[in-house]
């Protein structure tokens, strides 16, 4: 092609194929046209005195190096000197250049133009592109050549060639055509044209995304072809992930986020973007813009689905607008704030901002008026919704005041107004508020004057009527509560469970559901947990309705490790076995107790749950079972029957022996085992109790030392129960806990144990040189309560440090 075309002219200081086609010409190219210092074709020529004819912009920069490094001026073309550096314009020759080079580029387009074809070779695409490219850059008027001529839907077609190189030039070509050129932009809008440059976006190679970039950021300086952009599946996700992504080039990301900028002038654009990651256009929205704009933008907040970190951002931004659309705005802009409010509360720090902000006492406004004002129902549920939201959050309500009087969430009126909500409402805002009413009895500063509203309100019954309704949530949201306030008022709760409706019933079948392990049922088991344990009426009636085989068999399970729910698991067997652990409290009063212990080895099972490591409670809970099942073995144990003397023995009795009976217990004097009478000397239970002593928890360990004291107990073998703990190797670890005066309770246990150890002589003797020890037991002679001292100075007297002599309790039995 380049071949066909004769009279070149070589300027000389220009070598790159960009000007291939400006130096060719279909007209000879005349001397006088040609710059004698550019060696370019003049576009602005100018005559000096001497009649040498310039590009203006050329001897302009020679007049100035002349100035500048103090010469005379002169014409660089004679070197002859110049008395004035007047420029004369020379039109004429101006204007012959002007339709020169028209006529030439006409026809060099029109050759350009035939080039642009897939049968092309490539190197003579590339050469009309650049071409193309080049007039439009050196004349903005070309560009509407270029447009008359209908280049513009040939240079698209040339988008889809097999060559990347000129994929890439079609992309530079059609910036520099569409730049600052909105009929241009107009004719690239038309069919699927802007859907092929987004496509580029995500080209593997570089280039092709870097000018397709280019090329859409230009583009989207018309508002006209924004929402066309916008429009197109997956642009604004691609823009977005380029704007942060590192392995892209500065220049890529810079046009990404500014085209990003100018597809904010359309709302949909925004909300796109928002829904990709891209929120501050949104938020910039509804803190500045138009009213109706900020009230559709929220409500489209309210839809999206935002990760924590940005919910924080997001209420720091926009909590304060969105509580002040809440407070004033009509139902429907209040709809539209609720909405994102809630989606925003649903994460405890962005709960706190909001706040702060100021939430709390318009959101109990709206939940109490009646009236005229009144939210609709399903925004109640939804400003219920976020009120459970922030009280969860962790935040201290109590210091926020709602009312007058400096009233806060927790003043009684407000917590009756809550208690009246939740008897006069729909199941989805009663269990909001209900949970509201756990997060105010999760925190110990409000527990209490919850508490006192329920008592006062006299709503006990009400609350624990949920525990039968069929919806889930609902009746997980009142056991929580329930499980909340029982340690506060766990008899009126008892009183409430033991009466006739069912709702003890229903606890244990929550408990009982083979479904893993959820919330609730950890819930459930906490609740009865937390209720007085030694109220015979409610273990009675946990007897009666089998209650305690149906935990037994969760607890089994979930050591077996046969039942799913890692996450409850903690809670769930924590609260099983402090409520298996009531029917041990019951065992002199109740005979049924006593057999289902024994026809389900309630004995073994709680000294099986002395090893539960981590789990301290179960732990504890399982050796202070123990410890009450110890205590009646003695009442349990068979004692033997003395065969009646012979008839000799009765004449003569210097003839008669003493029966011998084997295999009697040593301490309980009977026949003993840890399934008919609970004896510890079986099944490792006292082992098992010693390696407890060394346990960190004062409490594990004041629970052991208490069920092993019970091998020392009145009414047994004392003797025999030294013995017993010394083959356990537990004399030291109970010397060790007396030594180390953890708690006030823990020393009064020890120092009971200790002295009954100190009534063997052997042991006695061995502590007496143990000036620690005698130190231990001096303490607590001086400084314990009265009858821990009473025990402290017998056991001194064991070791021979207070004489029998003293009389300084003579009262003493």
């Amino acid at each position: 092609m380049a071949g066909s075309w004769d009279g070149s002219y070589d300027p000389g200081s220009q070598s790159d194929d960009s000007h291939h086609f400006e130096r060719l010409h279909i007209e000879p190219l005349y001397d006088a046209f040609v710059c004698p210092l550019t060696k370019q074709v003049m576009r602005d020529p100018v005559t000096l005195e001497n009649g040498q004819t310039f590009e203006r912009e050329a001897i302009e920069k020679w007049f100035k190096e002349c100035r500048e490094s103090g010469r005379r001026l002169v014409c660089p073309l004679t070197q002859k000197e110049l008395k004035s550096a007047d420029l004369n314009p020379s039109i004429a020759l101006r204007n012959t250049i002007e339709e020169w080079t028209t006529r030439n580029e006409a026809a060099q387009l029109d050759m350009a133009r035939r080039s642009l074809n897939m049968n092309s070779s490539e190197d003579d695409v590339l050469l009309s592109l650049r071409f193309i490219q080049r007039i439009c850059q050196k004349n903005r008027s070309n560009k509407h050549v270029v447009r008359n001529a209908d280049l513009i839907p040939m240079i698209v077609d040339m988008l889809k060639s097999s060559s990347r190189k000129v994929r890439c030039k079609a992309l530079e070509t059609l910036l520099a055509v569409v730049e600052e050129d909105e009929d241009n932009k107009a004719i690239l809008a038309e069919g699927d044209t802007v859907r092929t440059i987004v496509k580029f976006l995500s080209h593997e190679q570089s280039k092709e995304r870097e000018e397709a970039v280019s090329l859409l950021y230009e583009l989207s300086k018309s508002e006209a072809l924004c929402e066309k952009i916008g429009s197109i599946n997956g642009a604004i996700l691609i823009l977005v992930g380029m704007t942060s992504s590192k392995s892209e080039n500065i220049s890529t990301v810079e046009k990404a986020d500014k085209t990003l900028e100018n597809l904010e002038k359309c709302e949909n654009n925004v909300r796109q973007m928002a829904e990709n990651g891209r929120l501050q256009p949104l938020l910039t929205q509804i803190l500045e813009g138009p009213h109706e704009t900020k009230h559709s933008m929220a409500a489209y907040l309210g839809d999206l689905v935002l990760n924590n970190d940005v919910k924080v951002h997001v209420a720091k931004t926009v909590g304060e607008s969105l509580i002040n659309i809440m407070k004033s705005g009509n139902m429907q802009s209040r709809e539209a704030a609720l909405k994102a409010l809630n989606q925003i509360s649903s994460f405890d720090a962005s709960s706190k901002v909001l706040i702060e902000a100021g939430i709390l006492p318009p959101l109990v406004r709206d939940l109490f008026t009646v009236g005229a004002n009144q939210l609709p129902m399903r925004l109640k549920e939804v400003s219920a919704t976020i009120l459970s939201n922030v009280v969860n959050s962790g935040y201290d309500v109590d210091s926020i005041p709602i009312g007058p009087d400096h009233q806060t969430l927790v003043s009684e009126d407000n917590v009756h107004n809550l208690l009246h909500l939740i008897s006069n409402t729909g199941p989805p805002i009663e269990c909001k508020l209900l949970q509201v009413l756990v997060g105010l009895t999760n925190s110990p500063t409000t527990v209490l004057n919850v508490v006192a509203a329920i008592k006062s309100s006299g709503a006990t019954i009400s609350l624990v009527q949920f525990i039968e309704v069929p919806q889930k949530d609902l009746r997980m949201a009142s056991i929580k509560l329930l499980q909340n306030l029982s340690p506060h008022m766990g008899q009126e709760l008892a009183e409430a469970l033991r009466g006739t409706v069912g709702q003890l019933s229903s606890l244990i079948r929550v408990i009982s559901e083979n479904t893993g392990i959820s919330e609730e049922q950890a819930a459930a088991a906490g609740l009865l947990a937390e209720l007085p344990e030694r109220d015979v009426g409610l273990t009675r009636q946990m007897l009666d309705e089998g209650a305690f085989q149906l935990i037994i068999s969760r607890v089994v399970k979930i050591k077996q490790g046969d039942i799913r729910g890692i996450r409850f698991v903690t809670p769930f067997l924590d609260g099983l076995v402090r409520v298996l652990a009531r029917v041990t409290f019951v065992l002199s009063d109740e005979p049924h107790a006593v057999a289902l212990c024994r026809e389900y080895g309630l004995a073994a099972l709680f000294v099986d749950l002395l090893q539960t490591n981590g789990i301290d409670n179960v732990q504890m809970v399982s050796a202070a079972a123990l410890e009450n099942l110890s205590l009646e073995s003695k009442n349990l144990t068979r004692l033997p029957e003395m065969p009646p003397p012979g008839f000799c023995a009765t004449i003569f009795p210097c003839f008669s022996k003493q029966a011998v009976i084997t295999g009697l217990c040593r301490v309980h004097r009977g026949t003993c085992s840890l399934k008919e009478s609970f004896c510890l000397l079986e099944g490792q239970a006292v082992h098992k109790l010693v390696a407890l002593l060394d346990h960190t928890n004062a409490k594990v360990v004041e629970a052991a030392l208490a069920a092993l004291s019970t091998l020392l107990d009145d009414g047994v073998d004392i003797e025999q129960g030294v013995s017993v703990l010394c083959e356990a190797e537990g004399i030291k670890p109970i010397l060790d806990v007396l030594l180390e005066k953890q708690t006030e309770n823990l020393r009064r246990r020890a120092v009971w144990v200790v002295e009954r150890l100190l009534r063997n002589d052997d042991i006695a003797y061995e502590v007496s040189g143990d000036q620690n020890v005698s130190t231990a037991l001096v303490d607590a002679f001086h400084h314990a309560d009265y009858r821990t001292r009473q025990i402290a100075e017998r056991a001194l007297k064991h070791v021979d440090k207070i004489p029998n002599f003293s009389g300084i309790f003579p009262n003493m039995g």
